[in-house]
């Protein structure tokens, strides 16, 4: 799920203040400054092709095509996130950040890769700028923050656009998931009917309609999440300007 927030929100590990806390130590910093810059220039150069593209066709239709292939290895690079929780270089929640990760991942691999028949739909490209603003603001806040030197600018971004983008990229996944549905069914992708030696079934299409539904509990929880973090981020900055 996007979330500006993971629009898209993987917000187990934003907050500043922890990071300062439970920081890491000198090698796992600078590891943690590698990454997160490498994963900034990774989603820039994601927006640059977008860009590109979109002055090439005159028109944004297609424009995945020319964003696939560093789309899919800057996404699942992501799921070192999850190895820097678990290993506790990084002071955030295991299975929250799991499962924010997984399910980005699960979209570009299992969705949009597997079904090609949605890759021209516009749902794809709306979630993809969504995750490309979104990452590049928050692989930015993240490599500033370890820095101990954050702009306001940065600051003001990771924790206001996601009011809009987060939205975005939901809606952009779920449509995206819908349009893939007919394909699926008619297919019988990933599927596993019985009989078989194992015994097992497995119902893709029934799959996909139960993770779109998984989005009515899981967004309001993780976008009213955001907001809350907001309010503080935006308390302790009033604070900071009156101690001034």
């Amino acid at each position: 799920m996007a979330a500006p927030a993971k629009g898209t929100s993987r917000t187990a590990q934003n907050d500043v203040a922890s990071i300062k806390k439970k920081g890491p130590g000198a090698l796992a910093t600078a590891y943690l400054v590698i990454y997160n810059v490498v994963m900034t220039a990774g989603w820039l150069v994601i927006a640059v092709g977008l860009v590109r593209a979109y002055l090439s066709k005159g028109s944004y239709h297609g424009l995945y095509y020319s964003i696939e292939r560093p789309l899919k290895f800057f996404q699942t690079g992501a799921l070192l996130e999850i190895l820097h929780c678990a290993v506790g270089i990084v002071p955030s929640s295991v299975v929250l950040t799991g499962f924010q990760v997984m399910s980005r991942v699960f979209l570009t691999w299992a969705v949009t890769h597997s079904v090609r028949e949605v890759q021209n739909e516009d749902s794809v490209l709306l979630f993809v700028v969504a995750w490309t603003v979104t990452e590049i603001i928050r692989y930015s806040f993240y490599t500033f923050s370890l820095l101990n030197h954050l702009p306001f600018l940065i600051k003001w971004a990771r924790y206001t656009l996601f009011i809009v983008l987060y939205p975005m990229g939901v809606t952009g996944e779920l449509l995206t998931i819908y349009a893939a549905l007919p394909y699926v069914q008619k297919t019988g992708l990933y599927s596993v009917t019985l009989p078989n030696k194992y015994n097992f079934s497995f119902d893709y299409y029934t799959f996909l309609i139960l993770v779109m539904v998984s989005y009515i509990p899981l967004f309001p929880q993780l976008y009213f999440h955001m907001m809350s973090q907001r309010k503080k981020v935006l308390a302790s900055g009033e604070e900071h300007q009156k101690s001034n």
